[in-house]
């Protein structure tokens, strides 16, 4: 099957951004914490790209136990009709007509449905392994929220004074727009973590938890970026005061010569 160019996630250059977000975090902050979240994100998008790739295949046991009480199910009915024979009333009792083919039929049903229910069988064991994937990206989502929440860029704009149960604020109105830049990317491959499952696991309900991690991640970066762009309009702000626009020049007055 040829695949198309950028038509999917790949899973090993997704590691390889994650991976090179975490150097760039330890490389600007060492001591951070932010860091051994990063490492994290890293082992579970490792793991959670194998596991998406066993979710894509096929549980063969199930598949072959399905697939054998469909052969039983067909099977049956086959000797079902070659039992009914034509025969007159003194051979074959109407009774006894009625009690063969009431048999059948539940063998029938009863076969058909334990091939419904394995097939289903593999389906939520799909789906459970998903949930479970899906859900530990989100803690790792509130996780990340908690390392930005105390990072307030007013009081690196203007500070303040602090109580004695006020956090730690030793970063630089740069550096705290790298953090929260780190934290802003982290959240976002996340959410591409997430829709590995999607894009190989078609199923309703696991593209509505991935939508909703999308949701999250975006919700959680959108609180960031509203931090950043303060500190980036503080930063801008005595740039235009040193040079103020230049207003519009009057319009030119109407041409007054003879008119052609």
């Amino acid at each position: 099957m040829l695949r198309v160019p950028y038509s999917a996630l790949q899973p090993d250059r997704l590691i390889a951004t994650i991976a090179t977000l975490r150097d760039r975090i330890r490389e600007r902050f060492p001591t951070a914490s932010l860091g051994g979240v990063a490492e994290a994100l890293l082992g579970i998008a490792t793991a959670h790209a194998e596991r998406s790739q066993r979710i894509r295949r096929p549980i063969w046991w199930l598949r072959a136990l399905s697939f054998g009480l469909v052969l039983a199910s067909i099977a049956s009915l086959v000797l079902l009709g070659l039992s009914i024979r034509v025969r007159d009333e003194a051979e074959w009792p109407l009774s006894e007509l009625v009690q063969t083919l009431e048999a059948g039929l539940s063998m029938l049903f009863f076969l058909g449905a334990g091939a419904v229910f394995l097939f289903s069988l593999e389906l939520r064991a799909k789906r459970r392994r998903c949930l479970e994937a899906v859900h530990e990206l989100r803690a790792m989502a509130h996780i990340v929220d908690m390392h930005q929440l105390t990072k307030d860029p007013e009081h690196v704009l203007h500070g303040g004074p602090d109580t004695a149960s006020s956090p730690a604020r030793t970063l630089s109105r740069f550096e705290l727009s790298r953090y929260l830049d780190y934290c802003s990317e982290m959240l976002s491959l996340m959410g591409k973590v997430a829709a590995l499952y999607a894009q190989g696991f078609p199923d309703p309900q696991a593209v509505a938890a991935v939508d909703d991690i999308e949701d999250l991640t975006t919700g959680l970066a959108r609180k960031i970026w509203q931090k950043i762009m303060i500190l980036e309009n503080a930063a801008a702000a005595p740039a235009a005061a040193a040079h103020p626009a230049t207003p519009p020049a009057p319009p030119s007055p109407p041409h007054s010569g003879p008119a052609a």
